[in-house]
């Protein structure tokens, strides 16, 4: 699957979830949002298989060459575990690793389950918000000799933040990591035109873009 093909599956498969949602929404920042995504919503053996080959085609398309992946607790657990079934079907086997919430006293212990951190490390997500999960993942792989690569998420929501930058190009510059989306609002504003989709949600969309897009 290429990458075109992969964000025009990853957009059509997020509406038919409910992920993708057209309407007016309130943002925690407060402002009305045209749409909203949860990934949440991607809750089927079906869709999650679908997912992680949108994810495998973004990142291979990102050419970043990653020794592993790693998935920030909660949402980031099952798509770090799909995307590397998905590379494994076309023939990049890699480890990889998520982390629990709560350091475990017991067993194994510790806060990272699977494959130990080490080498170029690229952590998978649905959205950079805040980013205070990615940051979290950052000071673990590299409290663990590991070397934080590159972060893939699937929606880049691409509007400004409290500044001129977005959350990802903050999160970008902050940490001096490559960042690579699925889709960002840009691909679903081309979706709605190329499908033809509500005329009203499509103009909704623009306006958005044309008033906080970054």
């Amino acid at each position: 699957m290429d990458i075109d093909d992969a964000r025009a599956r990853f957009i059509t498969l997020a509406v038919a979830c409910d992920v993708l949602k057209f309407g007016e929404f309130e943002l925690k920042s407060g402002r009305i949002s045209p749409y909203f995504f949860n990934a949440g919503a991607f809750n089927t053996g079906e869709a999650l298989a679908t997912l992680g080959e949108c994810y495998a085609a973004a990142l291979l398309a990102a050419e970043v060459a990653p020794d592993m992946l790693f998935g920030p607790a909660y949402k980031g657990i099952p798509l770090v575990a799909t995307t590397a079934v998905a590379l494994a079907k076309q023939g990049t086997n890699l480890p990889f690793a998520f982390n629990r919430k709560e350091a475990k006293a017991h067993g194994e212990g510790g806060t990272v389950v699977g494959a130990p951190l080490r080498g170029r490390v690229v952590i998978v997500d649905d959205v950079i918000t805040a980013g205070t999960a990615i940051r979290e993942s950052v000071a673990m792989i590299k409290s663990a000799g590991a070397e934080p690569a590159a972060v893939i998420i699937g929606l880049d929501r691409a509007e400004r933040g409290q500044g001129d930058k977005s959350a990802v190009q903050e999160a970008t510059e902050e940490l001096g990591l490559a960042v690579t989306s699925v889709i960002d609002l840009h691909h679903i504003i081309r979706w709605l035109e190329d499908t033809g989709a509500d005329r009203a949600h499509l103009e909704s969309m623009q306006r958005y873009r044309d008033q906080y897009g970054a």
